[in-house]
């Protein structure tokens, strides 16, 4: 049985800060800052970066920008539930989302992450390839957003579908546009992270406006694209009726949309954000209860969508 890495996080003080709290992205030409990684944060990975020790930051943005180099998080070896069967998941550093419910606000910064090249990546891949190869699985590519590294996670997945894996990406949308529709060729499937359904919703849950998510939904609705939607409950958040049926709504007129999983939220994130010496709202906030789930589950399938637990 594997289990997830889970990195220690860098405190404010360590993790730096590469993209803006609020709105700034690899999409709107902010770039990555690649200053010396901190000690704690390069035993991530058993990856082997040594050979860019030598190498500048100005020289590893280079890298970074036509990605031939990523910043990695963490790696699960044997994962259930982040698409179908068991899956590989390469959790990639960085977000220019800010959920109040993350639970790994330690993906925010890219620079937390452990930089890594291509062919180490997929050299950690195929190692454990044999072990989801017979279950129906594949590779999924998490956050953090993956697609504020998008030419890393592009690159990525395009070796992936060479040596015949199933590719799933896990991802809010923002960024998607990123993606041409050759690249999306190479994604099997997208895990599409919908947060909320009005724009003030989701700018209260994320920080971010909705739009570009929707517009990215639609695209990948247009081209056919198989998709799961992912929701969150959160009480006092997204558990407004109107809300999930908004979300329900939209998603019954994607036809590429094959599930549909609502998550419930919970507190194992919450040591991080007091690691992190980051204020968090929910400490009080309790997991939905087994009804409440219940309750929103079926109003998803009441729109014809087909839910599962």
């Amino acid at each position: 049985m594997f289990v997830r890495r889970e990195p220690v996080a860098a405190s404010p003080a360590e993790g730096g800060g590469n993209l803006p709290e609020q709105g700034g992205d690899a999409s709107d030409g902010v770039p990555i800052a690649v200053h010396p990684l901190p000690s704690r944060a390069n035993a991530h990975l058993d990856l082997d970066s040594k050979q860019h020790d030598g190498l500048s930051d100005s020289e590893i943005q280079a890298l970074v920008e036509v990605g031939e180099v990523g910043f990695l998080h963490s790696f699960d070896a044997g994962s259930g539930i982040d698409g179908p069967g068991l899956r590989a998941v390469l959790w990639t550093a960085g977000c220019h989302f800010r959920c109040v419910y993350c639970h790994n606000p330690d993906t925010w910064k890219v620079r937390n992450g452990r930089l890594a090249t291509v062919d180490d990546t997929m050299g950690e891949i195929v190692k454990y390839r044999r072990f989801w190869r017979n279950a129906a699985g594949g590779v999924t590519v998490s956050g953090g957003e993956p697609l504020v590294q998008t030419p890393f996670v592009r690159r990525i997945f395009r070796a992936c579908k060479r040596l015949g894996i199933h590719t799933a990406l896990d991802t809010n949308g923002a960024l998607g546009a990123q993606l041409s529709d050759a690249d999306l060729l190479d994604i099997d499937l997208v895990l599409l992270d919908l947060k909320a359904y009005t724009p003030q919703a989701h700018l209260r849950v994320t920080g971010q406006a909705i739009d570009r998510t929707l517009a990215f939904a639609a695209r990948l609705a247009a081209l056919g694209r198989p998709t799961w939607v992912r929701y969150v409950l959160v009480p006092g958040f997204t558990d407004d009726p109107a809300e999930i049926d908004g979300v329900a709504a939209l998603a019954a007129t994607w036809p590429n949309v094959a599930r549909v999983e609502v998550l419930p939220f919970h507190q194992l994130g919450k040591f991080k954000w007091e690691r992190m010496g980051i204020a968090y709202s929910l400490s009080d906030t309790e997991s939905p209860s087994r009804d409440a789930l219940a309750a929103a589950r079926a109003r998803f399938r009441a729109a014809g969508l087909r839910v599962v637990v």
